[in-house]
Formats: structure tokens, sequence, C-alpha cells
């Protein structure tokens, strides 16, 4: 397939070499200068990424472009891979160029679905998926590293007359691969919206003492002790309410966390989540304010809050995690933040398939 990739990150450009090294004609749109500079331009210059995986490297060829317009043109897929905290406006711009029948993955969705459907005019397929399918990392500049694929990616579809359409373009990503019964389950299901908000919380002061004292820090290893994991639990439990109330399963994370991890169905759930927490999750963040907090409180937990009160369903924890990291970090996640309003009753009532009066 002809693809494009939005975003040079960590996880943009990784799974952008992964798909060229699998046969795909790939470009990689740079959607803005605030991050990865020196990384694009390396990747630019050389016309390739070099994917580091058990102790191998292989180089991928990749383009290269800084206009929307033109990674969009011609495309069989687009892939939003940017912070979520930006996904509303880079939304509005592939908007403008997106052609009728094209196919939209955003990776991961938080209800992205509701802002192209509030401005696309064009009959297009969309996908979200809970998480990256490749959790990676950026070593050097035109370097990135695998440090661990899911063994099974759950993914939304909107429409659902499009399923068979998306299942016939997920196969050719080669990821393994299920559909959820909806978007909504998909885009609650992300797991930073449960452990980078915890953890990112409970970090800061490691990671403020990690800044000026030197040394290493891994929040996966470090924070999530039993008192932390009760309060994991608690807002995990707040999740499957507002899950329920809006007629998806009830899952915990740890078990969404087995089933994309795990083939073993015999193994305890958080066992699984404990053993990648030790063995395969990366070191960090470093930063007070990574966007382990400033993307998932505000389009996370902010999200999770607003579906709560639309519902009725008491989400106190959620509410205390909000009101702590915007006192932390001085600043108002809310106002920052994805809301119910934000994203639109009548696209929210498409996704979910049915006429209600919570959303209006």
């Amino acid at each position: 397939m002809k693809i494009a990739v939005f975003g040079v990150g960590h996880a943009g450009s990784t799974v952008a070499a992964d798909l060229s090294l699998k046969g795909h004609e790939v470009t990689l749109c740079k959607t803005s200068n605030k991050l990865h500079n020196e990384h694009y331009e390396a990747i630019r210059a050389g016309g390739t990424v070099t994917l580091h995986e058990n102790d191998a490297a292989r180089e991928a060829a990749v383009s290269v472009t800084e206009s929307i317009a033109d990674a969009v043109k011609g495309k069989d897929l687009l892939i939003i891979y940017i912070q979520t905290n930006y996904q509303q406006a880079l939304t509005r711009s592939i908007c403008e160029h997106i052609e009728d029948e094209q196919t939209v993955l955003v990776e991961p969705g938080y209800l992205a679905t509701c802002y192209f459907l509030k401005c696309c005019k064009k009959s297009i397929t969309l996908i979200e998926a809970e998480s990256s399918p490749i959790d990676c990392r950026i070593i050097a500049p035109g370097h990135t590293k695998v440090l661990f694929r899911n063994t099974l990616n759950p993914f939304g579809v909107y429409p659902d007359a499009n399923r068979a359409k998306a299942e016939n373009i997920l196969c050719q990503l080669g990821f393994p691969y299920e559909l959820t019964d909806s978007v909504v389950e998909a885009a609650l299901h992300n797991p930073n919206l449960i452990v980078h908000t915890v953890g990112a919380i409970f970090s800061v002061p490691r990671i403020e003492y990690v800044k000026k004292h030197g040394g290493s820090y891994s929040m996966y290893r470090e924070v999530f002790t039993p008192h932390v994991w009760n309060l994991v639990c608690a807002l995990d439990e707040e999740k499957m309410q507002v899950l329920e109330k809006l007629g998806c399963k009830r899952m915990p994370y740890v078990e969404a966390c087995k089933h994309r991890n795990s083939l073993d169905d015999t193994r305890d759930a958080t066992e699984v989540f404990f053993d990648y927490a030790e063995n395969s999750a990366p070191d960090g963040p470093y930063e007070p304010e990574s966007r382990y907090l400033t993307e998932d409180v505000s389009q996370g937990l902010v999200l999770m809050e607003s579906l709560g009160k639309a519902l009725s369903v008491a989400t106190p924890t959620c509410t205390a995690l909000i009101d702590c990291a915007s006192a932390m970090a001085n600043r108002s996640f809310r106002a920052e933040g994805r809301t119910v309003e934000q994203l639109g009753a009548e696209p929210l009532k498409k996704i979910l398939k049915k006429e209600t009066d919570y959303f209006r």
C-alpha cells in the first residue's frame, strides 16, 4: 500500500520503518517543529530509518515531507501518530485534502473519530487503536529501537459497514489484530488512560530527584507499589462503569493488557502487567511534565470525567487525579482537555449507533 504516517516521534518513525520493511511505500509527514527535529533531519538526509530489534539493525527506505497535502494525496492509508493533544488541529488540516474512500488509522484514538465526523465531507473509513502495536524509542537521530511488540492489537472501526475493508487493510499491515465491537471500547481501553496518569503523578518526586542528583528512573518498575496499585484499580473501576453505561463490555485494565501482550490465557493478568513492567517497559519519564501527564490527563482523564458527568456515573478518583495534576503543574488540564462538548453530541451518537439523551 501507499501509506502516510503523520508524526515523526518514537512510534511514528518506528512503525513507518516497520511497514517499509514489509514492502509498503511509506511517507513520513512532520506536523510541527516542536520535537524530534534532529531526528527528522537525519531521516531526510539519508532517506532511511534504521530499525534496531533483537540485536539486529535494518535500514528502511522512508520518504519525508512537511506538506500535509502532499502526504495525503493518493494514499491508501493515513496513520496519525502524534500526541493526542494535537489531533483535533491535525484532523482539520487533513480533512482539507482527504479523498473519498481513503482510510485513516489513529494510534491511539481517545475518540478522535468524532473529530473526523465533525469536519470530514468525504466517504472514508476510520480505525482507532487501543495502543501502538510496537513499544519503541528513538535511540539516536535516524535510529529507533523496538522494545516490545503486542501479540494482539484491538481496533475499533467506523462505520460498521466498512469493517471488512478495515480488516483487509489491517491484514496488510502485518500486526496481529482483532476488531472491537465499538470505537468507544478501543478509546477507553487505551492503557495510557490508567497507568500513564497514575504513574506520572506519583513519579514527580523521583523525577525531580533524578534531574537534580542524576541517576536512572523507571516509572513502570518503581511506582506501582501495592498502595498505588489500589489507586489504579479504583480508577479502572470507574472506567468500567462508564463503559458499562455506554453498553460496552466491562474489562479490567490488566485483562486488556494481558489480551494485548500475552498468548497464554492461563496466566494471571496482573502478573502479565508486572512482567512487562519489569522486563520490557521503557525507562523514564525524565520530565515532571512529560506527555504521560500533559497528554493523558488532559485527553484521557478529562474525557473519562466528561463522559461520566454526561452519563451520571461518579468518577471521584478520576476527578481527584485531574485536580492533583492540575495543581502540581499549575495549569488547568480541564481547560486544555477533551470533553463531550468538544467531541460533539452528534458524532458520539453515530459512534454508539443509537439515539440517546446522554449527549445533547
